[in-house]
């Protein structure tokens, strides 16, 4: 995935990372700026996911969403 293309995107893609993943607070969404990494750490936090299934979650979702 084009990590530019997320961090472009990601005023946009919010409102549906909110959807897929209800847990994140605001705080959450500002703190991760469309970097990838802080996402996924994120998911971790709030959903007690390994990093290795945090991985396949968002990739799913990003090819879902057309971003991939």
């Amino acid at each position: 995935m084009n990590e530019d293309t997320l961090k472009g995107q990601w005023k946009q893609l919010q409102g549906r990372v909110k959807q897929q993943w209800g847990k994140l607070t605001d705080d959450d969404l500002t703190a991760i700026k469309g970097d990838r990494d802080v996402l996924l750490g994120k998911i971790q936090e709030h959903y007690g996911r390994t990093r290795e299934d945090a991985m396949k979650d968002v990739d799913r979702w990003l090819q879902a969403e057309g971003i991939r």
